[in-house]
């Protein structure tokens, strides 16, 4: 390994880490925590795939690339809590969302934090009652409604035990 290549390693390999996140010696994040050979393969199969184009030093988004981020980003819209902070947690929401659909089970996760739920178990959440109609709309026209399960309680939740 040349002087060059050392000097470069231990500037922006990640060293340390800040509020969670992996950084390098200058403090700047460290995207890529993965190793050398699984970027290689994901790049490979993006390009096998057609979303990525390569070429000597480039990598460049195809349409078939860019068409799919793009429906990625229209897919999944965010939505505003309708509850106070101190709204009763009285419905109950249980949900098995299958690996291949993870980016939306992520953002469902999300909106059910920002609607004021929390977590009991990883697929297990307890919050407000009733989810919002226009959620609950969307939730059923991006095929999540099967996945999902409610139960009304028959008395709030207490978080503070």
């Amino acid at each position: 390994m040349s002087i060059e290549d050392k000097i470069f390693k231990i500037l922006f390999e990640p060293a340390y880490k800040y509020k969670g996140m992996p950084v390098n010696m200058l403090g700047l994040p460290a995207i890529f925590s993965h190793n050398k050979q699984s970027i290689n393969n994901t790049v490979y199969k993006l390009n096998k795939n057609g979303y990525i184009l390569r070429e000597i030093n480039y990598i460049f988004l195809s349409p078939k690339g860019r068409k799919y981020v793009a429906s990625k980003k229209m897919k999944l819209i965010a939505f505003n809590s309708p509850y106070k902070k101190e709204a009763p947690k009285n419905l109950l929401v249980m949900f098995d969302i299958p690996e291949v659909k993870k980016a939306e089970r992520e953002w469902f996760r999300f909106h059910l934090k920002r609607f004021g739920y929390e977590m009991i178990q990883r697929s297990v959440w307890v919050g407000p009652s009733p989810l919002p109609k226009d959620f609950l709309d969307y939730i059923e026209g991006i095929k999540l409604k099967e996945c999902i399960k409610t139960f009304k309680l028959a008395k709030s939740y207490n978080t503070q035990n």
